[in-house]
């Protein structure tokens, strides 16, 4: 009983020691706070004398993350970025990617260590599984083949597009898509004194042109009316969208994959449209030559699909379904010839407005070498004669190649000329827009637009070695198409440049695009006017 009055005659202790229990307790968090703030603080002084120790690196390789964050900083001018380290470090550098990421490379743009990489040890380096992921559009076509399938696919497109009988489809197809598209549009353009991106209609010409010569589909893209034409927006989605894969960790585009949205869910829908394109045309030709009829024989006949379907390639080696594998084949020759060319006009016609120079010599080029009875009169021969505009459109891919960047897989352990040592399944990029812009290569007027550099002194095209000029490609992997490709730009430049006179609008921005093609990132606007000749 004196015991329960004598708790009950101090009703305060309970509460007392409550108040000394939280006391304690916010004191503990206070100097966890305090503790933390010092950690962190520690950590900030040291990251920042770590910076301006090394700042010099232009690149810091940061615990945890890596050197990614300095890569998204810049990534909006990440060609330019790449060029400032690779300059810095002699033309090779490590990147490193977050911890336990695969977003570790091997980067260079050291002439010897590619043509080490693409020629003299080319059966180490292949494209490898991660390219093969990124690249999940293509499919199984040529570009993400390696070993056995790469030589069925090139073999078989090497026999079907280096023949006469292509060549001249070839010829007649781009020769059409000028008089019939390409000049009507710009005629009226000029006539009507707008604004128009050459760009945009240099992309829907060469998308005409590649849909006619691989599907035998003409899509119309480059009319008077310019239409919006979902399929080829489609194509323009999925080449900005498998770039996105190359700045980002895998495990976060593979997530958004996962879970259909962002960029992922963007190519996804893209994909499908584009899909069904290609899965429409493959569909009619089937048909069409089970019938045995076609409107135009000689397209029917000519096309790249019809030679795919008729010489049996859909039972090549790891296709078991024939039009899986004409799917692949066809997306593969679009992306092929479509921007590599149309990205490759834009930049040289840009090159040429803004160099009036340059623009003289051309026209007296075309004057000297294809005017017959005051009109141009096309012909390979002929064309060969355009040395100076072949000069202009060499340095002009020199500058800005279509494909900026390449990427590679070692197989086995290497050492690069340059020293570095490679591991199996290292991954390499080369860096062909860093290549153009290096002095130790091209000298100190590197960055200076000089068609003269590629005449030699008998005023022929200079020979340079393709691991310096790697705008196609080198070795074993050079570019089926270099020469439809030379053709096709040099009948386009010296149309246009003999009838307009191209001048770009004042303050129109000009950027490389952040694409897998070295577009403009804001496209190519300018004004035309007839050439009084």
């Amino acid at each position: 009983m004196d015991k329960t009055l004598a708790c009950r005659s101090h009703p305060t202790k309970l509460p007392h020691f409550s108040f000394l229990r939280k006391a304690s307790l916010h004191t503990t968090t206070m100097a966890v706070l305090r503790y933390a703030e010092i950690i962190v603080a520690f950590l900030s002084f040291i990251m920042l004398s770590y910076w301006r120790r090394n700042r010099h690196l232009t690149i810091i390789n940061w615990p945890v993350v890596g050197m990614l964050p300095g890569l998204l900083q810049n990534v909006q001018h990440a060609h330019e970025y790449v060029t400032g380290i690779l300059k810095h470090h002699g033309g090779t550098f490590e990147f490193k990617g977050p911890w336990l990421t695969s977003m570790n490379y091997v980067i260079t743009s050291d002439p010897a260590n590619i043509h080490h990489i693409l020629s003299r040890n080319f059966s180490n380096y292949e494209k490898g599984p991660v390219f093969r992921e990124i690249f999940e559009p293509l499919g199984d076509g040529i570009f993400n083949s390696d070993s056995d399938s790469w030589k069925n696919q090139r073999k078989l497109i090497q026999s079907l597009i280096k023949n006469n009988k292509f060549e001249l489809f070839f010829q007649k197809v781009v020769r059409e898509k000028l008089e019939k598209s390409l000049i009507p549009v710009l005629d009226r353009v000029s006539s009507l004194g707008n604004e128009v991106d050459l760009q945009d209609v240099f992309q829907r010409f060469t998308f005409d042109n590649i849909c006619l010569m691989v599907l035998g589909f003409d899509t119309n893209c480059l009319s008077i009316d310019l239409p919006s034409v979902a399929y080829e927006k489609a194509f323009d989605q999925i080449e900005e969208s498998i770039f996105y894969r190359h700045v980002v960790p895998e495990s976060i585009w593979k997530l958004q994959r996962w879970l259909q949205i962002g960029e992922e869910k963007r190519l996804a829908d893209a994909w499908k449209v584009f899909d069904q394109f290609i899965n429409e045309c493959i569909s009619s030709k089937r048909e069409e030559l089970n019938r045995g009829k076609t409107q135009k024989v000689e397209t029917a006949e000519s096309d790249l699909l019809t030679a795919y379907i008729e010489q049996g390639g859909g039972e090549m080696d790891g296709f078991a379904k024939p039009n899986k594998f004409l799917r692949d084949a066809a997306f593969n020759l679009l992306l092929a010839g479509r921007d590599t060319v149309s990205a490759g006009l834009t930049w040289l016609l840009w090159l040429v407005a803004t160099h009036p120079s340059v623009e003289t010599r051309i026209l007296e080029e075309i004057r000297e070498t294809l005017l017959v009875n005051n009109e141009i009169e096309w012909g390979i021969d002929k064309l060969s004669g355009l040395v100076y505009l072949h000069g202009a459109i060499c340095e002009s891919l020199r500058l800005f190649p279509s494909v900026p960047l390449e990427h590679k897989h070692a197989v086995q352990s290497d050492v690069l000329p340059s020293g570095h040592c490679i591991g199996p399944n290292t991954r390499l990029l080369f860096s062909l827009y860093s290549v153009g812009r290096m002095e130790s290569i091209w000298g100190k007027d590197c960055l200076e637009f000089k068609p003269e550099r590629w005449i030699s002194e008998r005023g022929r095209v200079a020979h340079v070695p393709s691991y310096k000029f790697i705008a196609f490609n080198a070795g074993p992997r050079t570019c089926l198409g270099k020469d439809m490709s030379f053709i096709q730009m040099k009948m386009v430049a010296s149309t246009l440049i003999w009838n307009y006179h191209v001048q770009v609008v004042e303050g129109h921005p000009v950027s490389p695009s952040i694409s897998i093609i070295l577009h403009m990132k804001h496209g190519l606007k300018v004004n035309l006017s007839k050439r009084c000749i």
